[in-house]
């Protein structure tokens, strides 16, 4: 089977990224974005989705959160896409709850090519150690916009908005982990022959 694995360098004013992605790996991680919460987001996205991820982003922390958090999302995305290659074979839908603790997140994906993200995250907080929550759905944004994939994500329930984003972040991983999984079959999961 072709090895399904991408490698994206993105190099701008305001950050510097590398990232190397297997969507069939164990869910090894080395990850270091300089922002605590997202290494620990992005963590569990890829540990629960069974993908092998690398990233290093060196980022333009002294202005904010912004440009780090979305470009290591564009990349995450761009990457990901880069290694579905046309989508052949592929589930292309995925769908989970996860919780935890008290809070329950649902998130449903489709790699239809056709990107858009629906993200409910309902936070109190304005941030959630040194990222602002707003960056937090736009992580998600930008995943799906770069993934060509469209994405509903919304919390269910949860008093505590670490919680919130974790389950909402793990609940990502299970519906990606089935949508890029391997069907058995040759041909790509479309009507129209093409995704």
């Amino acid at each position: 089977m072709k090895e399904r694995i991408a490698q994206v360098e993105r190099k701008t004013l305001e950050t510097q990224i590398e990232l190397r992605l297997n969507l069939d790996g164990l869910g090894t991680v080395d990850i270091d974005t300089g922002i605590g919460f997202l290494n620990h987001m992005l963590t569990a996205l890829a540990r629960h989705a069974h993908f092998d991820l690398q990233l290093r982003c060196q980022g333009d922390l002294h202005v904010d959160d912004h440009h780090t958090a979305e470009d290591c999302a564009i990349v995450l995305g761009q990457a990901l896409d880069e290694a579905l290659g046309d989508r052949r074979g592929i589930h292309r839908f995925g769908s989970a709850y996860a919780p935890l603790d008290e809070a329950l997140a649902r998130a449903v994906v489709d790699f239809s090519g056709r990107p858009w993200a629906q993200v409910d995250l309902g936070f109190k907080r304005e941030a959630i150690g040194s990222i602002a929550c707003e960056n937090i759905s736009h992580v998600f944004t930008s995943f799906a916009m770069n993934a060509r994939a469209a994405v509903h994500i919304d919390v269910r329930r949860g008093e505590n908005d670490h919680h919130r984003a974790e389950a909402a972040f793990k609940a990502l991983a299970l519906a990606l982990r089935y949508a890029v999984a391997r069907d058995g079959h040759d041909g790509v999961p479309s009507t129209k022959g093409v995704l």
